[in-house]
């Protein structure tokens, strides 16, 4: 998990400026569902919002079940959190098809209008 935060903050870090100065892992500690975490990271403020979420994750679900067993409040919560990644991932996919097809259809456009352009130009030439 650790690996995984820290390259997740690497990425965060990365997109937010663009000459990232290298970054020292830290540890943080987190509270989850009434449980402590140690977790190390690059940056703690985001280390802090995964941890929120997932804590209020597993709240809605503990509250929404008649489970008080913590490892299968996790378990349903890592469900909902990965529903919810594949539905991001579809959309995430979908766009990226349409801006594809936009992309398509916008060149084929300019083309054909080039094209037109060309014509006019060459008619008032030869005119």
């Amino acid at each position: 998990m650790n690996q995984t935060l820290e390259a997740q903050t690497r990425e965060a870090q990365a997109s937010q400026s663009p000459t990232p100065e290298p970054a020292q892992s830290q540890s943080i500690a987190v509270e989850i569902y009434d449980q402590i975490y140690h977790l190390r990271g690059t940056d703690p403020v985001y280390i802090e919002r995964l941890a929120a979420m997932v804590d209020a994750k597993m709240r809605a679900v503990s509250a929404h079940g008649n489970t008080v067993d913590s490892l299968r409040v996790a378990v349903l919560a890592a469900l909902n959190i990965a529903d919810e990644l594949c539905c991001a991932r579809d959309r995430s996919d979908n766009l990226a098809g349409s801006l594809q097809n936009s992309q398509q259809s916008l060149r084929s456009r300019a083309g054909n209008l080039s094209h037109l352009l060309d014509e006019l130009l060459e008619d008032r030439k030869v005119g």
